[in-house]
């Protein structure tokens, strides 16, 4: 059976997304050299439409790499996790997903020392293991919206514990940036690492930390030349204009970016944005509650980005895959111990209300 015309399925994974006619015809736009004053004209409106994004970040360094959401957060952990050239020294990472988990295995690779405070994969955040860990860190490492589950982890505590330890907050926001709002703490120095085809709807190729500025004043921990951070904050003085970049950027993902930008704020913005996917994530949800399938999490501990729910007995993941792509929907498996018995639900990018109204009808033809 081949659906809609021949036309392509929506998607229904966390990233890459569905993108706009608009967006997408940003592409074609001319070739240009990241040297010219044209191009300091495309990265000067992504990082003011990035800093103006979440009241959180609007005083943050915009940094914007190439590569995908892990190269955005492997360049915060290499620069702002300090170098440990003695037996002092750690970072505390929480890890209750795989988002976790890799946060660590970043630190571990780059030869610093961590201290990972785990929770199992379906539970939350234990904020008083973290406060009993942290006394002596050089910085706090969680990630915000853990896709492994959908969960949404308790970052404002994590903010506040931060804060009152004097430790930066390093914020994996992949998943979460431009539609869960993000921790707003005085005193609270942080850094958020997100990339452009999740919540905001550009295209794969552009990824970006946003940083508070206090953390420049620490010397680089980087270990690696392409993810130090200072190198994006300060560009080589032989560079044409002040908006160059050290490397070459992805430039028609950044074309990109900036029209999703410019269609994101048009919208209404992170509030619109979280009103959209909450109104198709509640849908997705009794949807498939009706049909058998338990959520994996309580409503009240998931973001409005993502739903993950448990497979009912004697159905697999591949015939639902399968059957759904036949009606125009790419969905998403579990992972790791999840992975055969459960099914991943996003509702980022362009889908309306019209799309979600045909996976409903889809579902209920495979009940």
């Amino acid at each position: 059976m081949t659906s809609m015309l021949n036309a392509p399925p929506k998607l229904l994974n966390p990233g890459p997304v569905t993108l706009t006619d608009t967006v997408r015809a940003s592409l074609s736009q001319p070739d240009l050299c990241h040297r010219e004053p044209e191009f300091t004209t495309v990265i000067e409106a992504v990082r003011a439409g990035l800093v103006a994004v979440d009241p959180a970040v609007a005083g943050c360094v915009p940094l914007v790499l190439a590569g995908s959401g892990t190269a955005a957060v492997e360049a915060m952990v290499q620069t702002f996790v300090p170098r440990q050239d003695s037996a002092e020294g750690f970072a505390v990472v929480v890890d209750n997903g795989v988002y976790g988990a890799r946060m660590a295995a970043m630190l571990e690779a780059s030869g610093k020392r961590a201290r990972v405070v785990t929770s199992a994969w379906i539970d939350g955040i234990d904020l008083d293991a973290v406060a009993a860990v942290l006394p002596g860190a050089t910085a706090l490492l969680a990630v915000h919206h853990e896709t492994t589950t959908g969960r949404l982890n308790d970052v404002d505590g994590l903010a506040r514990l931060a804060a009152a330890h004097g430790v930066p907050l390093l914020l994996d926001a992949v998943s979460s940036f431009g539609a869960e709002a993000l921790p707003r703490v005085p005193g609270l120095v942080a850094a958020y690492a997100s990339t452009a085809n999740k919540c905001l709807h550009g295209i794969t190729g552009a990824c970006f930390v946003l940083a508070d500025e206090a953390l420049f004043e620490r010397p680089s921990g980087a270990t690696s030349v392409y993810f130090d951070l200072h190198r994006y904050r300060s560009p080589s003085s032989s560079s044409a204009s002040v908006g160059a970049t050290p490397f070459t950027p992805a430039v028609h993902s950044l074309y990109a970016l900036r029209t999703a930008l410019d269609e994101y704020a048009t919208a209404g913005g992170r509030s619109a944005r979280h009103e959209r996917y909450r109104r198709h994530s509640l849908q997705i949800r009794e949807t498939f509650a009706a049909l058998g399938f338990r959520p994996l999490l309580p409503l009240s501990s998931t973001s409005v980005c993502l739903q993950t729910f448990w497979l009912p007995d004697g159905v697999s993941y591949a015939e639902i895959h399968d059957r759904l792509k036949d009606r125009g929907f790419v969905i998403y498996a579990g992972q790791g111990p999840l992975a055969k018995r459960t099914v991943r639900i996003a509702v980022m990018g362009d889908l309306r209300d019209d799309d979600i109204d045909r996976l409903t009808t889809a579902l209920q033809e495979l009940a």
